[in-house]
């Protein structure tokens, strides 16, 4: 019997050691899983911390924990307001994270070697106090009470879904009807996510009418020379066709998230990437093919400075979208793929400006040919998706159930974000949220219950 508790005790030795190595193992050397974990975290909590205002406990607890993977509930977070940086790591001490706010581009994850490096980066932010609360929206920022007939829809959970933060509805160029979640209001900057792609192209079609870009250029970057990726063209990324290798799968260490919580220079990771197969021969939806479009964009400018006041000199601050902060990676690339925050009256405007084929107060700041992408179906994609950067089908498989105009224009992005474009109506229709793919939430429904009411 002792000789049994004496291999007892030695077995329980044995399995602390290694449980002790194995810890130590994990903080020295953190799987990279983890790694995007903590680093999703810190953006997020940073994001909305600089940007929105709102609370980091809060943020970490809604917006990280309650609709994430189950590890991400042991991730703690520490915010200094002062120097702008938020630090994550899951139980204080495993895959340390840190993010950093710099003005006008918003917050980046990077190590922090080179926080000193990034923060001499900067855009220049809205003047908030040029808003003119007295008139009218768009040109200002006065909102008329809630259409009565949009009484019902705007107070139904089912059609707003779950978690919903703003509903924005415009009727003929007026807002018509607007809804908040708790904790939420006009004023509250939101991201997103993949809605963001769509004002990239807009931005490209602002450059192109300025004969700063041509959709049909090749041999974009250095990298590509001498290789079949140097006959990839700006058209192609715009269509998603580039035939470049790129997993968008969320959830797990793919290009997608390592791009986008690992990588320092965006960019450059997704210009690294090999060819799958030649342009023009399929669809593959890429967040890192639009960040190429950004890259390429800016490369535009001679001036650093320059291409990075772009966005707000040339669109933001031209229709209004005071809110508006465009995320830059921590080299200055901007992250035209997934990250604008803004609130939803000023996503609003933005999908007026769609709605509207480019044009804002008589003038067409987007170029022609570039609208007419952004509502032309890419074949490689059977029609989903648009050569522009937007989608043609809501989320999920076209429905019949649904009985939405042909020409209908989807922005879409990640947990529930979209703007949807119906131009002959003269109808926009903003729903932000904090919905996860998993709850199969259809947009689709809101919009056609908003048409019916106004009919």
């Amino acid at each position: 019997m002792r000789r049994l508790m004496k291999w007892g005790a030695r077995v329980a030795v044995a399995l602390v050691g290694i449980v002790a190595v194995a810890a130590t193992w994990i903080v020295a050397y953190p799987p990279e899983l983890l790694r995007v974990g903590t680093g999703y975290a810190a953006k997020i909590v940073c994001s909305n911390v600089f940007i929105a205002g709102r609370d980091a406990d809060e943020v970490l607890r809604d917006d990280v924990q309650a609709p994430g993977h189950p590890l991400l509930k042991l991730v703690r977070a520490e915010v200094d307001l002062e120097q702008g940086l938020v630090k994550t790591a899951l139980l204080g001490v495993v895959a340390p994270s840190t993010a950093l706010h710099r003005t006008g581009l918003g917050c980046a994850t990077l190590n922090d070697s080179a926080i000193d490096e990034a923060r001499r980066l900067s855009a220049p932010p809205a003047d908030v106090a040029s808003v003119d609360t007295t008139r009218a929206w768009p040109d200002g920022d006065a909102v008329a009470e809630n259409d009565p007939r949009l009484q019902a829809v705007l107070s139904n959970p089912d059609l707003l879904g779950p978690s919903a933060r703003a509903v924005v509805v415009v009727k003929d160029g007026r807002i018509v009807g607007e809804a908040y979640g708790p904790g939420f209001n006009a004023e509250t900057p939101l991201l997103g996510w993949s809605m963001t792609k769509t004002v990239t192209a807009a931005l490209v079609g602002i450059l192109k009418g300025e004969g700063r870009i041509d959709e049909s250029a090749t041999n974009l970057f250095t990298e590509w020379n001498g290789d079949s990726r140097a006959e990839i063209s700006l058209s192609d990324l715009l269509a998603m066709q580039s035939g470049l290798s790129f997993n968008e799968s969320y959830g797990d260490v793919t290009d997608v998230t390592r791009m986008l919580y690992l990588e320092r220079d965006m960019g450059g990771y997704a210009a690294s990437l090999p060819p799958a197969s030649g342009p023009g021969t399929r669809f593959n939806y890429s967040s890192g093919e639009t960040v190429l479009i950004s890259r390429y964009w800016m490369s535009r400018f001679s001036d650093r400075e320059a291409a990075l006041a772009y966005p707000r000199e040339a669109l933001f601050d031209v229709i209004g979208m005071r809110s508006a902060v465009l995320e830059a990676d921590p080299t200055g690339t901007f992250v035209g793929g997934s990250y604008l925050y803004a609130t939803a009256r000023d996503w609003a405007r933005f999908g007026l400006l769609i709605a509207e084929n480019g044009r804002w107060s008589g003038r067409q700041l987007v170029d022609p040919s570039v609208m007419a992408r952004i509502y032309e179906p890419a074949a490689v994609s059977n029609g989903a998706y648009t050569r522009g950067q937007a989608w043609q089908n809501g989320p999920g498989d076209k429905d019949s159930s649904f009985s939405l105009p042909e020409e209908t224009l989807w922005m879409l992005g990640h947990d529930g974000q979209s703007i949807a474009v119906i131009p002959s109506e003269g109808l926009v229709v903003v729903r932000l949220g904090l919905t996860p793919r998993r709850l199969d939430y259809r947009p689709q429904r809101l919009l056609q219950a908003v048409r019916d009411a106004l009919r």
